[in-house]
């Protein structure tokens, strides 16, 4: 009974911007408590977050949000009309205390968490977008763990859309919660009652039409996929002790099937064979074949196919196209183009025909019968990628065989003979040359270039006669469709014309999830068609149907799908994998314990108020007895490297950070020790540019214990690769060779090699037991140019310390004393062999460099034989 009651309130609330029920309920669950949201993809939480920020937005108040991706901050700071940062740390600071909204890169914000120029006491909360990445980046725990440690009061409300993300590792999604700080979580799955019931309301007319693939197309994907399971076989076969299961035929065809190649072995690459190696890379090729044998149109598959049939291909593949099956694809492929009598005579996509079918004759017909006008209707057709977009645009626009043959010209395919449709075609576009022909193929591959990289939506009309004559008679090979020119920058609202608007579409535009729902918004089409599937699509039209006004006719969606094929599977294997993985959430949350942060009983647990302390002995004794002082452990951490992960993790093990923009090292653990860290690819590319040379020179010039630090990605193998995971400039064995060149140059620099940023917090806390913390000051005034006054080695002139290190007999163990009882390179020429050696305390190295010094070379007849440039200095004397 209260649970009703408390639903029929939700419902009376009035809010900024409408929410549907399910919505509402959200909105005040996430109102009341610190809590992280799971909601399936395609019912946005935009909604929800624009409300919580509108209840907020006030001076007197100061809410950050943090995580958001570019197209969310551009969304949010229209809506509110926010102000941006500023890029200046005293303007930052006087922001803050100005109040508001603001978006805010975690990078920025804990550098100025760290230097306190945020209120931290006077923030209201911080709203985390896309929290599924929060343990990824660590950087967001670290901004949460520094505004919790002041601040008990605040809010925390945490957003994600993405299940599947927290069922990967070992309590996963408890493991996000605590570096959220929250204590509630809230899952809203599609199967959610209240969710159902809500999209239930108004629902939208769907009309699913299944397209049979030809008999060609069928026979392909058998072939392919029987060379998938194939090769899925023979992967596990040879790597019994690896965990494969989530790698099979099902998995391999949708959409994160690199994710899931990456979790499994991306650790444990540097372990597998080269035979395993080209398995993987096969499934990866033969995947790409079947979705394109779905989504392309037989020319275009007829083109790919042809690059994997080459002997060079043959060497580097796992043997899968010398098996029957692969045979019978490339003759297949191949009789989708060419008929019997080798005529160029493509077959047409399934799709295309139904796609016309409706934009000419099923959908004017619908028109008609409901007594509207066909020059008002606005239809919106939905693609998978930019590629797809840009293809449809062309059949449309151009006409299947036009479209077709223009293809083959730029696949550069062979047409030795054409069927009676193309030769019309080629008579009427003039191109009976070989140089016609090439112009041709050049300005269609720029075009098609620009076109697939850049534009994601392209907006369409009838002709002129297709408007007067509705009888849907023309054939299908002539084109009815011209583009609105008039629409120059895709802005729908601007749209104003006498014909009917047929817009083309990404799912996501430029990766933009709320793209669609833009589109619906401005546009409010009375038909979608659905070209391919997608599972958050179909919820975002559910949802824009449910907002419609009473007054407005019901959308009616299209959707065309292969039945019985990978297209269909893949889009069922999408909604299973999200069904499983909220399945084991509602699990997880029924016996999980997450601890109150409110009551401050658990900063133990997250180093909040226990700080590890450093004890070192004072030397100065006071009454014959030793002073022991106790201080925070302290680390200098150069400012561009809070790109990384280590200074989060460093903060974590109960280490204060001191943010500074240092000239030498990235960090400086003690008055002696200063560290300076790569990652593999800085690594390379330092070694290529020598700037790593400059850079160990002046940590050896100003401290006596530089370190390098070389740090791996810890779901990359420990391991030098070569050409698989290091560069392809570089192999294993010539960094190895430059590593010991440097630590031959430089005797007292220390490498040490860290597998994951967690063992290199572990690994600092460690020499930071029982040191001194550095100086900011002292690590400011040192630079390139200014060096440290007490080093040994420092008294004197560098660039001679430099010249006498490389002289022959010269050491690491002795170049202190050479430079300290020598007086000047003049008088340690004068000096004897004798004197040398007393200096040097080493005979052999004494006589190595006496030679050096005093024995002058002899010359041999091939040396006599070379003018050594004499000339050229021949002409210098006659100048004099």
């Amino acid at each position: 009974m209260e649970s009703t009651e408390q639903s029929d309130v939700d419902q009376n609330i009035e809010t900024k911007y409408p929410l549907l029920p399910y919505e509402k309920q959200i909105l005040m669950d996430m109102f009341e408590k610190d809590a992280l949201l799971i909601i399936a993809k395609g019912l946005t939480y935009n909604d929800i977050v624009a409300n919580l920020l509108w209840i907020h937005n006030d001076p007197a108040n100061l809410v950050l949000v943090i995580n958001s991706s570019e197209y969310e901050e551009k969304y949010f700071s229209e809506k509110f009309n926010l102000t941006v940062l500023p890029t200046i740390g005293n303007e930052r600071e006087k922001a803050y205390l100005e109040g508001g909204i603001y978006f805010v890169s975690t990078r920025i914000l804990v550098v100025d968490l760290l230097k306190n120029r945020v209120p931290v006491t006077s923030i209201t909360g911080i709203i985390v977008l896309r929290a599924h990445t929060v343990l990824e980046s660590c950087q967001e725990a670290f901004v949460l763990r520094l505004y919790r440690q002041k601040n008990k009061t605040g809010f925390i409300k945490a957003f994600s859309n993405s299940p599947i993300s927290f069922t990967f590792g070992y309590h996963q999604v408890e493991k996000v919660m605590r570096a959220l700080f929250v204590t509630e979580l809230f899952l809203w799955p599609r199967f959610h009652s209240t969710v159902i019931k809500s999209l239930k309301s108004r629902q939208a007319e769907v009309i699913e039409l299944h397209v049979s693939l030809t008999t060609n197309m069928g026979l392909i994907q058998t072939c392919l996929l029987d060379i998938m399971n194939y090769t899925v076989k023979q992967l596990k076969s040879i790597n019994r002790t690896l965990d494969m299961q989530e790698i099979t035929t099902e998995n391999c065809i949708t959409k994160k099937f690199h994710k899931i190649l990456q979790s499994q072995l991306d650790c444990v690459w540097h372990q597998l064979s080269t035979r395993t190696k080209e398995y993987i890379q096969d499934l990866k090729v033969l995947r790409t074949m079947i979705i394109n044998l779905i989504h392309d149109d037989s020319v275009s598959f007829y083109a790919l196919v042809s690059k994997y049939r080459t002997p060079e291909y043959a060497k580097v593949n796992s043997g899968w196209i010398l098996l029957d099956s692969a045979e019978q694809l490339f003759r297949l492929a191949k009789a989708r183009v060419y008929n019997n009598n080798n005529e160029f005579n493509p077959e047409s996509s399934p799709k295309w025909k139904c796609l016309s079918e409706l934009l000419t004759d099923e959908i004017p017909k619908d028109v008609k019968e409901k007594n509207e006008s066909l020059s008002r209707t606005k239809i919106l057709i939905l693609c998978q990628d930019n590629k797809s977009c840009y293809q449809l645009n062309n059949y449309l626009t151009m006409g299947e065989s036009k479209y077709l043959f223009y293809t083959a010209f730029r696949r550069d395919l062979t047409i030795t003979s054409m069927a009676a449709k193309y030769k019309k075609i080629n008579n009427k576009t003039q191109m009976k040359t070989e140089n016609k022909d090439k112009e041709i193929k050049n300005e269609l591959d720029e075009e098609a270039n620009a076109e697939e990289m850049n534009k994601s939506s392209y907006v369409l009309t009838l002709t002129q006669t297709a408007t007067k004559d509705n009888s849907g008679s023309k054939a299908a090979n002539e084109s009815i469709f011209e583009p609105l020119s008039q629409v120059e920058t895709l802005d729908l609202t601007q749209i104003e014309t006498d014909k009917p608007i047929i817009c083309i579409q990404t799912f996501k535009q430029n990766g933009n999830y709320m793209s669609l729902s833009e589109t619906l918004e401005s546009l409010r089409p009375q038909y979608a068609v659905l070209f391919h599937s997608d599972v958050a699509a179909v919820r975002q039209l559910e949802r824009h149907e449910c907002r419609r006004p009473q007054a407005e006719p019901r959308l009616r969606v299209y959707f065309l799908v292969h039945d019985h094929t990978v297209e269909e599977q893949a889009y069922l294997t999408a909604l299973r994998r999200e069904k499983q993985a909220f399945e084991l959430l509602i699990q997880a949350k029924s016996v999980m314990v997450i601890p109150s942060y409110q009551d401050g009983k658990t900063d133990e647990y997250f180093n909040m108020n226990v700080e590890e302390e450093v004890i070192h002995k004072d030397t100065r004794k006071a009454g014959g007895q030793t002073q022991v002082t106790k201080e925070k452990p302290v680390v200098i951490v150069d400012m561009r490297e809070f790109r990384s992960d280590l200074p989060a993790l460093l903060h974590k093990n109960g280490i204060n950070i001191e943010p500074v923009t240092i000239s030498i090292g990235d960090y400086i653990l003690t008055p002696d020790i200063c560290v300076e860290r790569k990652s593999l690819s800085d690594l390379i590319g330092s070694l290529n540019s020598g700037r790593l040379f400059a850079q160990c020179t002046h940590m050896c010039r100003n401290y006596s214990r530089p370190i390098l630090l070389i740090e791996f990605d810890q779901n990359k193998p420990f391991h030098l690769q070569g050409n698989f995971v290091v560069s392809t400039d570089l192999s294993g064995a010539d960094i190895q060779q430059k590593l010991q060149l440097l630590t031959i140059h430089f005797p007292r620099l220390k490498l040490v090699w860290s597998p994951s940023p967690y063992a290199t917090a572990e690994l600092f806390y460690e020499l930071k037991q029982g040191r001194k913390n550095p100086n900011v000051e002292e690590a400011l005034a040192l630079s390139g140019d200014n060096t440290a006054d007490d080093m040994n080695y420092e008294r004197c002139n560098i660039r001679v310390h430099d010249f006498v290190q490389k002289l022959p007999g010269i050491t690491s163990k002795n170049i202190t004393r050479v430079m300290n009882r020598g007086v000047s390179l003049d008088h340690l020429i004068t000096l004897t062999q004798d004197q040398l050696a007393e200096i040097m305390e080493n005979k052999n190295e004494a006589a190595t460099l006496y030679s050096i010094l005093h024995v002058k070379p002899k010359t041999t007849e091939t040396d006599k034989a070379k003018p050594f440039g004499k000339k050229k200095f021949e002409k210098f004397k006659n100048l004099k």
